[in-house]
């Protein structure tokens, strides 16, 4: 007979592979920073939060905090991994002024998830202490994970353009929240329900506002590449021109 562990099971794999796919998502970003040396306006803000967030669910999801969550310790143990390479690629491509902050707010980071580990693990005596203690700090760095894109938001909304709001970003990480939303509702726990409830929320906001400002970046970067375009031909004709004279003088 078909259970409730056997549907959280499933849908648990499939929350594995979305987020896998969410994890994936910014690729695409990041070989254009590699192709370009630099960050641009890329914000670090989003890799920052998605870093802690699944060195923290790792730490929930060990047999010694919340037993029987596997699950949740694979994919955030993969998530850990893949947002050690994307920030790596930030520091490398960043200035020297971003990738000092960057560096301090990493070890800031990791620092804060080692004493929590040791404090959890020495202090609280039960599995059910230890879900309470970490699931709560779990919830606040997942719902920090969901709004860290709020900061791109306000600038897609300041500046009517989307052109560094990836959009596979935004549709993963709201697939991401709805999957996991019914994961933690089969066997309801309230630390995964919360932030995950929350982050579908802001993934449908981010995919509203893509909606809304995809016309107005398309018509703006073709404006800007038309620029471009005719900067570079006022630059050949003067050359030609600057040619021309210099070639008549010499007659």
């Amino acid at each position: 007979m078909f259970s409730k562990d056997d549907a959280r099971t499933i849908v648990g794999v499939i929350g594995n592979i979305i987020a896998l796919i969410l994890f994936l998502s910014p690729v695409p970003t990041f070989y254009r920073i590699w192709k370009k040396k630099s960050v641009e306006q890329y914000s670090p803000v989003p890799y920052l939060a998605t870093f802690i967030n699944c060195g923290l669910w790792v730490l929930y999801g060990l047999p010694l905090v919340h037993p029987h969550s596997t699950l949740v310790v694979t994919i955030n143990g993969t998530g850990f991994v893949i947002e050690i390479v994307y920030l790596s690629l930030f520091l490398i491509f960043s200035d020297k002024k971003k990738r000092l902050r960057l560096v301090v707010i990493v070890v800031a980071e990791c620092v804060f998830m080692a004493v929590l580990a040791l404090l959890v693990l020495t202090l609280a005596h039960t599995t059910k202490l230890r879900s309470v203690v970490v699931g709560s700090i779990c919830m606040v760095g997942n719902i920090m994970m969901y709004a860290a894109p709020l900061s791109v938001m306000k600038m897609v909304i300041t500046t009517k353009s989307v052109e560094y709001m990836p959009f596979f970003l935004s549709l993963f990480s709201f697939l991401n929240g709805i999957s996991w939303t019914a994961y933690a509702l089969i066997r309801f726990d309230i630390f995964i329900v919360a932030p995950n409830g929350m982050g579908s929320l802001l993934g449908l906001a981010q995919l509203l506002l893509y909606a809304t400002f995809y016309r107005s970046t398309k018509r703006m970067m073709a404006e800007r590449k038309a620029q471009g375009e005719i900067g570079l031909s006022e630059k050949i004709d003067t050359y030609k021109n600057g040619h021309v004279s210099h070639a008549n003088n010499h007659v």
